[in-house]
């Protein structure tokens, strides 16, 4: 018999229920370090620190959990809680590292609503990005709205109009404008600002969150893409309720996970032509029985549409994908 080790103790499966926890929101993630509000909303509410107990294993813990904390949650400088529990999540915003691989990654968990921030120039707005956020919005459980800001640069119409049919919420933003409407509109929700950097979202963050202080950077002059100005997650309160999460800029949105029925879903516009499709189709250019080039002819949806649903479902078997668009 191997002699058990001085310190050892027998182990059980027996966990701890941890009745006196208090319920908390995850606001922010650092290094195996969680910034959570305790008792959000209420008028006890307090900022602590907490770290993951060992009992919840490897599950993962992100910024919009709800989880359950144990400890010294008084808040007080230098006091660490632990997490001792995650509750069940209403919605999940999700990403793989590329289209090939399955593996995938929650960014955010329990969001309402998934803002797609896109400017109308300076980047130039991509259809490609959009759809792939679409995907993962519908994927994920969350409303997705298209934010178009910078419209004093260009007229952001001729982008939006393909969007405008779809049934996705639309708002606007100038440069110079304050962010009352888009704050109104956010209010008593949980939202999370998702595009690329240069877009304008850290520039929103502070007009929506006067006191976020997010860093802001200018688009960079030889690639046409922003610099990227905020390196993590971190929910920011609404004055009057609510919260936007800011993420960081992002250059691509791997939808391996997606399984290619969710992604055609997310074509509200082609979804009925698919139905027509025969058993097996894999809805790419080239297949002589798919029955969405024909829906397109008979002008239930457009050519680009078609295309950018092509693009996402080829580039999620590892064939060639217009990066220039998508990413």
């Amino acid at each position: 018999m191997r002699p058990s080790r001085r310190g050892s103790r027998p182990r059980t499966k027996t966990r701890p229920k941890h009745e006196g926890a208090e319920p908390a929101f995850v606001i922010a993630v650092d290094r195996g370090r969680y910034t959570c509000l305790v008792r959000p909303g209420l008028a006890d509410e307090r900022r602590i620190l907490a770290m993951r107990a060992k009992e919840l294993g490897r599950k993962s813990i992100v910024v919009g959990d709800s989880v359950r904390v144990v400890g010294d949650v008084s808040g007080r400088e230098g006091s660490l809680a632990r997490i001792v529990g995650i509750n069940d999540r209403t919605s999940e915003l999700r990403r793989s590292a590329d289209d090939v691989d399955s593996f995938e990654r929650v960014i955010v968990a329990n969001a309402d609503n998934l803002v797609i921030v896109c400017a109308a120039a300076n980047p130039e707005p991509r259809t490609g990005f959009v759809d792939r956020a679409l995907v993962a919005a519908y994927a994920g459980g969350l409303t997705p709205i298209l934010l178009m800001t910078k419209i004093d640069l260009a007229d952001p119409e001729p982008f939006a109009r393909q969007y405008r049919g779809l049934g996705v919420e639309l708002l606007l933003r100038r440069q110079d404008a304050d962010a009352e409407q888009i704050a109104d509109r956010l209010r008593g929700a949980v939202s999370v600002l998702f595009g690329h950097s240069g877009v304008g979202k850290s520039t929103l963050v502070n007009a929506l969150v006067p006191d976020a202080d997010r860093a802001t950077g200018d688009v960079a002059g030889l690639t046409g893409k922003g610099r990227h100005t905020s390196s993590s997650a971190v929910a920011l309160e609404l004055p009057g309720g609510g919260f936007v999460i800011d993420t960081p800029g992002v250059r691509s949105l791997g939808l391996g996970h997606v399984e290619p029925q969710a992604v055609v879903a997310a074509f509200p516009d082609l979804v009925e032509g698919a139905e027509h499709c025969p058993s097996g189709c894999q809805h790419l250019a080239g297949e002589p029985d798919c029955a969405l080039d024909q829906w397109v002819a008979d002008g239930h949806s457009t050519p680009e549409r078609l295309a950018s649903l092509r693009r996402l479902l080829a580039s999620r078997r590892g064939q060639h994908d217009d990066t220039a668009d998508a990413g």
